[in-house]
């Protein structure tokens, strides 16, 4: 079966990024430790409410503030929620430009409405998508099946008609079990090997 779409995770596939970045702020605006305030964080179901669409912008930064006793303001918060993402981008437009000519190109995200209309008006190579199929819309994360049916009848193709890459391997063991074609991007060479040899590039 010929290939019809291909599928781009976003984080440290398209868009670079380093938590320790966002973690240094928030430190400087709490009275709790890097380590509490991780501890707090990963006990909450705050980001995964957040990502999945289950809660407000306004509802999660309240949440936020109150949990790791930030003296900030929304947009401040704001600003250090998005701190995480790094200038350089790891896939060329030039790359996204020559796919999206011949295939349907869909961004497939674990991603919240904070970061990503931040990451809409930073990386404008985002905007080479054909589909965004994020977390936060869809009301599910990779690995749950659900987010990749969305993605395989928003971009209209059978799992077998795409190739689909994601630096996380529980996210491409995942997408394999539906029938997607799918690799772990460990660079750009190899993600630029796999599309060669599948003939998706010449």
């Amino acid at each position: 079966m010929a290939y019809r779409a291909v599928f781009f995770d976003l984080g440290r596939v398209l868009v670079p990024f380093d938590i320790s970045h966002a973690y240094a702020a928030l430190k400087a605006a709490s009275p709790l430790s890097l380590k509490e305030m991780q501890h707090e964080l990963q006990s909450s179901k705050l980001v995964p409410d957040y990502e999945c669409g289950r809660i407000s912008d306004q509802v999660f930064v309240d949440s936020i503030r109150k949990l790791l006793q930030l003296d900030v303001t929304f947009e401040e918060f704001d600003r250090i929620w998005n701190s995480i993402f790094l200038p350089a981008t790891l896939v060329s437009e030039e790359l996204l430009l020559q796919l999206r000519e011949r295939y349907t190109l869909l961004l497939l995200s674990n991603t919240n409405a904070l970061h990503y209309r931040f990451l809409e008006q930073q990386y404008p190579h985002i905007q080479h998508f054909h589909h965004h199929i994020l977390s936060f819309e869809v009301g599910a994360e990779k690995p749950d099946a659900a987010i990749y049916q969305a993605a395989f009848q928003t971009a209209g193709v059978a799992p077998q008609e795409a190739f689909f890459t994601d630096d996380m391997p529980e996210n491409i063991e995942a997408a394999r079990a539906l029938g997607l074609d799918a690799e772990c991007f460990v660079g750009v060479d190899a993600l630029m090997g796999h599309l060669r040899q599948r003939g998706i590039l010449s």
